[in-house]
């Protein structure tokens, strides 16, 4: 891994049981190989059941300190047992951040903002929250889903018919946000929601995997080896192809709980 690299994972890669699965998981960042900053946050909760990837935007300073408001918003946020109460307060922070954002930008008189997706674990189910095109995906028996649906000009022209979804993919315009945390006084947070089952993958990214590396590649690489192994391939396919933008990945791993984990050894 380039040393500009940055792989954090709670307890190195450990495992914490969220009756009734146990849960693992690992984060990984990196510059990319034209950037010179970072403007990539994320938040990791593991034993608390949440997850989340900041994708900021506005130039050096105003990108980085966009995502890593938000993302100490959601590091802070009090989270209760519920599913809808907990997802409640992750959309509550997100627009906490938005209203510090937009005043921010207002002082500094420049845009900026940040996109953002969350991942909440509660038992049996999950909530996806997002605004912009950060992505959140499952990987369930070989199957690949895009939970979340990039709020993109290109993106809404093909919800209304205009665009064939196979134009999407290297669009010029594929990179035009038409919603965002911190461009506007408030935000509408998309969400979507289903059952965790044992042998579920969940992966949140920044665009700054997902717009260089294929779909079917991301999917080959989830579906083998330990989660810090696997977000360090993810990250090296990234900057085999250029990384001209950062990249950030968390990867969470849902199995029985009496099943061993990734980085327990097996006793003779």
């Amino acid at each position: 891994m380039d040393p500009t690299g940055d792989l954090r994972g709670p307890g190195g890669g450990g495992a914490v049981n969220l009756a009734p699965f146990r849960i693992e998981s690992a984060a990984l960042t990196h510059q990319g190989r034209v950037r010179d900053k970072n403007q990539d946050s994320y938040c990791i909760r593991e034993s608390d059941g949440l997850w989340a990837v900041a994708d900021g935007m506005g130039g050096h300073e105003g990108g980085e300190w966009a995502s890593a408001r938000l993302a100490r918003e959601l590091e802070g946020v009090d989270l209760p047992a519920g599913l809808e109460d907990a997802a409640a307060r992750v959309a509550e922070a997100m627009r906490t951040a938005n209203s510090a954002i937009v005043a921010e930008a207002g002082e500094r008189g420049r845009q900026m903002g940040t996109t953002v997706v969350a991942l909440v674990i509660r038992g049996q189910n999950y909530l996806v929250q997002w605004v912009g095109d950060s992505r959140a995906y499952l990987l369930r028996d070989g199957e690949f889903t895009q939970l979340s649906r990039d709020h993109t000009q290109v993106q809404e022209m093909v919800d209304r018919g205009l665009m064939e979804a196979s134009q999407v993919a290297g669009h010029p315009m594929g990179h035009i946000l038409s919603r965002a945390v911190g461009v506007r006084g408030e935000i509408e947070v998309a969400r979507a929601e289903g059952e965790v089952r044992p042998g579920d993958v969940f992966l949140l990214c920044s665009d700054g995997l997902h717009s260089y590396v294929p779909v079917g590649e991301i999917r080959r690489m989830l579906g083998r080896g330990s989660p810090e192994r696997t977000l360090e391939d993810l990250v090296e396919a990234t900057l085999a192809a250029g990384a001209p933008d950062n990249v950030t990945v968390i990867a969470v791993w849902a199995s029985d709980p009496t099943l061993l984990s990734f980085s327990e050894p097996v006793q003779a």
